[in-house]
């Protein structure tokens, strides 16, 4: 595999304002100057982590689908991120993966929040998600999807897992213990994209946008404050990696119920 260069675009955003995000992220996506394959934004980047869909909730043909191809055709990235989208008689945290070429692949978030109440407003996904990009195998999965590992594990499935996240400040150390541990099972690089902020019902964010590698080893990390981070990942070192120790091969095999 080639190096891959990803862009994690950790950034404030307006509460249930979707022209605004996608101004701001406009910018942002804009001022790239670093070339590259992938950017990634984070969880309902166009609402905050809003349970009140009714009013900000899309359908596949709405003004943030039109923005996301256009944005991809006009920097050359696959973009990817989480929004509130309504189908039929039910709303999805759906991730969307949009191309360049305008074609996309949608995931819709499996593992709902039910502290939150997620679960009662949102309908849940069911099949994970695996994308093709320049010779990677890409695997993107939303927030709470972090916690669940047998859901988040694949056997050689993947090489690159990403989270995109509004994970609040007062359980960063989750976030952080967490997306190097499925990192290191997974034998695979992970990247995880959270807000920062507080958003319109005084939930504080604190980033910690953040990539490893298949060791569980630190590419990069944010702070608190909005921040792009660019990175190139080693496709050659994964491979000799999982050559050289192929814990992979002695995985157990399994099948999800539901």
């Amino acid at each position: 595999m080639k190096p891959l260069m990803v862009h994690l675009i950790q950034a404030d955003l307006a509460w249930r304002d979707p022209a605004a995000n996608r101004r701001r992220l406009e910018d942002v996506l804009t001022g790239l100057h670093s070339g590259g394959q992938l950017a990634v934004l984070p969880e309902m980047f166009t609402s905050g982590f809003t349970m009140e869909p009714e009013g900000v909730a899309e359908d596949m043909g709405g003004a943030t689908l039109d923005w996301l191809s256009r944005m991809a055709g006009h920097t050359g990235l696959v973009i990817c991120g989480s929004l509130p989208v309504r189908s039929g008689a039910h709303f999805y945290n759906r991730l969307v993966w949009m191309r360049p070429d305008g074609s996309y692949t949608c995931y819709d978030k499996r593992h709902l929040f039910r502290m939150a109440g997620e679960h009662r407003h949102y309908a849940s996904g069911r099949e994970r998600l695996v994308v093709e990009l320049d010779g990677w195998r890409i695997c993107p999965l939303v927030c709470y999807d972090l916690r669940f590992p047998v859901f988040s594990y694949g056997s050689n499935a993947f090489d690159l897992q990403l989270f995109v996240a509004n994970w609040p400040a007062a359980r960063q150390g989750a976030w952080q213990a967490l997306l190097p541990a499925r990192a290191i099972e997974n034998q695979c690089y992970v990247a995880g994209v959270n807000r920062v902020g507080r958003d319109g019902i005084d939930v504080e964010y604190s980033g910690a946008s953040a990539a490893y590698d298949f060791l569980g080893r630190p590419l990069a990390v944010a702070g608190n404050e909005e921040s792009v981070l660019s990175l190139s990942l080693d496709g050659a070192a994964l491979e000799r990696y999982r050559e050289k120790f192929p814990a992979w091969r002695d995985a157990d095999r399994f099948r999800l119920l539901d």
